[in-house]
């Protein structure tokens, strides 16, 4: 509805993890750091949480072209809520293994382990990436225990990444799963953006989209944006969304701290903030009188 207004080819703002927009702020560079080193070292299990929209997922989409272009085995699962047999024939389908889908799971585990020796005979390791790892059910769990078992004298025929909410902490954090805990080399915890990374990720993703003009955040708008979404790269995308459309309502270029608050309000995730925001910016403002009233009596009282 804004582009022609604000001067941008395509929408800045989308919720749509394209890499296109990827901003490696510092959390998001340490993470792809720790994956990085995670694959050298060829360990077997490797660990990514973070709050819903810290940027988990095009994390994982960043990973993926890096492991393609390196000509890896590579299996991603978006949805790994799936039964252990289903996640065996998955997996062996994005690995692009023939596996008998008509034989019993011992059978199928037993074909699987066959294939990935073809493909360490190659001088390779496949790499399994699972997104919303949370989901992943107790059984199938137990069932990549037993997958990361499969290894020559030298290493893991198999690497498995989990990303996933902080659920998936408290999933791991069960007695049943110790074994499967244990074996997790590499692990990071996804933080949201500082405010100084919010004004240079609004100013990326708007480059990106074609804006060349002066500024549409001014600093306060920036700040106001930061606090009241925490940081989270996906609120960061909702909340400068609406205020942009709210300052195309009005005709005007550039976003204020107020066209933020009414977009906080306007978005439940973020509405408590916005009240709160809302009410630091009032006593924040009678600070001053109240003080100069608090002198101006001192100084009655002295004189009497």
């Amino acid at each position: 509805m804004y582009l022609e207004h604000f001067g941008l080819s395509e929408m800045p703002f989308t919720l749509t993890p394209a890499t296109a927009f990827l901003f490696a702020g510092r959390a998001h560079q340490e993470a792809f750091n720790t994956l990085a080193l995670a694959l050298d070292a060829g360990e077997g299990f490797v660990k990514i949480t973070g709050e819903v929209g810290t940027g988990k997922t095009i994390l994982c989409r960043r990973f993926l072209d890096v492991l393609r272009r390196r000509n890896i085995p590579t299996a991603y699962i978006p949805n790994p809520a799936l039964r252990p047999r289903t996640l065996l024939l998955a997996l062996g389908e994005e690995l692009g293994l023939r596996l008998p889908a008509n034989k019993d799971e011992y059978r199928l585990m037993k074909a699987f382990n066959k294939a990935l020796l073809g493909i360490a005979a190659q001088g390779k390791t496949a790499v399994v990436c699972l997104d919303e790892a949370q989901a992943l059910p107790l059984p199938t769990l137990e069932s990549l225990r037993l997958l990361s078992n499969l290894e020559t004298e030298r290493r893991k025929l198999l690497q498995v990444v989990m990303f996933g909410q902080p659920e998936l902490d408290r999933r791991l954090a069960l007695h049943s799963v110790r074994q499967l805990r244990q074996r997790i080399g590499f692990e990071y915890r996804l933080e949201g953006l500082s405010a100084r990374e919010v004004d240079r990720y609004l100013a990326h993703r708007l480059t990106v989209a074609g804006h060349t003009g002066p500024d549409l955040f001014g600093p306060a708008a920036v700040r106001g944006l930061a606090r009241v979404s925490g940081g989270v790269p996906r609120l960061v995308n909702i909340l400068a969304n609406k205020a942009l459309l709210a300052v195309y309502g009005e005709g005007g270029r550039e976003v204020l701290p107020r066209h933020v608050l009414a977009a906080a309000r306007d978005c439940g995730e973020t509405r408590r903030r916005a009240v709160l925001a809302s009410w630091l910016g009032v006593a924040h403002a009678w600070l001053p009188r109240l003080s100069g009233h608090a002198d101006h009596a001192a100084q009655r009282r002295a004189m009497t």
